[in-house]
């Protein structure tokens, strides 16, 4: 069984990470879910994207990296949105078993021109298709970073237009059906590392 840390979307530590963290651990795995924020959680993006930029870029990498610090390498790092990036900037830094992000894509050189990947680390990437937040054109250079390292990055699509659709406290974006799916492919690939 792994060990497994999820980091949060910029609305903080909300039903869909403890969701999240409730499906793996079913599964046997152990599940971490840091609250970078300290304990504000958000319904308006608006309010939490002022919100994470004033505790800024740096002061959550520093904060997911002492999440993470007692940890022995190889455990799996997945984020949800804005924690997407908060997980990659972590396996740039940690030898991390493998990578999963939900609603977000990164791509290498924004974690600085000397940032690398672990040798093979394999990933999953989950969008829904017309996710306003969704930028496309980062996906196949995002693929590209991980295949140099020797691992594989699976990009995943479901149909609708919502951004942290396993969130069911969110009902303008949940999607019940795309969820079970997303698990579905989740579940072995966490499995398989």
């Amino acid at each position: 069984m792994a060990t497994i840390v999820l980091f949060h979307s910029v609305l903080g530590v909300r039903q869909g990470e403890r969701d999240a963290s409730a499906r793996l651990s079913a599964e046997g795995h152990t599940v971490l879910v840091p609250d970078l924020y300290d304990g504000p959680v958000f319904d308006s993006y608006k309010r939490a994207m002022g919100f994470a930029s004033v505790l800024g870029d740096e002061k959550l990498g520093g904060r997911a990296l002492a999440a993470v610090a007692d940890l022995p390498d190889g455990f799996i790092v997945g984020g949800f949105s804005q924690g997407s990036s908060v997980a990659y900037g972590v396996a740039t830094q940690r030898r991390v078993g493998a990578l999963l992000q939900f609603a977000g894509v990164n791509l290498l050189e924004w974690f600085g021109a000397d940032a690398a990947l672990p040798a093979g680390l394999d990933g999953q990437a989950h969008f829904m298709t017309d996710d306003s937040f969704r930028e496309p054109q980062f996906e196949e250079q995002a693929i590209a970073d991980v295949a140099k390292g020797g691992g594989r990055l699976e990009v995943f699509e479901y149909p609708g237009t919502g951004h942290l659709f396993t969130d069911p406290t969110l009902p303008d974006e949940y999607d019940a059906e795309a969820t079970e799916l997303m698990w579905s492919r989740v579940l072995p690939f966490v499995a398989a590392h």
